[in-house]
């Protein structure tokens, strides 16, 4: 993840997990998150409906010149919109979370380099109906806010591995805690 906004949300998402495979939806909480809040949103992902968004921030919104709210989630990439409904899919289905490169475009041609979070969330014991996600611009150009993008590109598509409690356990080949001295570690082997 190259966006702050992306990481402080998914330590979020990743913290209320626990041992579970996502969050039940109602554990967010909104003043938890508030330094991202106006970039993130929620996905409702019905099974026989195309996802759609039930919030978006509001420095999402300005980006598109709109509420997005209850907008459909493919319509941001116009005819890449299979596309779009798929990694919603794949990433609630599969319980896992996605990292999206994207280019925006506006009316006038320009383009606005954007990363996507989106991270499955569980509603009423279903794990594949929500998913929370963030969208950041690498940059503010000066025409953000002013004309809206008027579609998306993917560029790029990677899987987000959680942390696993057993990541953080020191390898056999590390010298144990005892052992270890500030500045200094004394590694077994050697001259006898």
């Amino acid at each position: 993840m190259k966006h702050a906004t992306s990481r402080m949300l998914f330590a979020y998402w990743d913290g209320l997990r626990g041992e579970r495979a996502a969050p039940e939806r109602a554990d967010i909480a909104p003043g938890a998150m508030r330094h991202v809040l106006a970039d993130t949103f929620i996905l409702a992902n019905e099974r026989h409906a195309a996802p759609a968004f039930r919030l978006a921030g509001t420095r999402m919104s300005a980006l598109f010149g709109r509420d997005l709210r209850g907008q459909l989630f493919g319509d941001l990439w116009g005819p890449g919109r299979r596309e779009a409904e798929g990694m919603a899919r794949l990433a609630a289905e599969d319980t896992i979370g996605l990292v999206v490169g994207l280019l925006g475009r506006n009316e006038n041609g320009s383009e606005l380099p954007l990363e996507m979070l989106l991270l499955p969330l569980r509603h009423r014991s279903r794990t594949e109906a929500r998913l929370l996600g963030a969208l950041s611009p690498a940059c503010v150009p000066a025409w953000a806010g002013l004309v809206p993008l008027r579609s998306l590109e993917t560029c790029s598509l990677r899987i987000v591995q959680p942390r696993r409690d057993s990541d953080s356990q020191p390898s056999p080949a590390r010298p144990s805690p005892a052992r270890r001295r500030t500045m200094f570690v004394v590694h077994s082997g050697g001259r006898a």
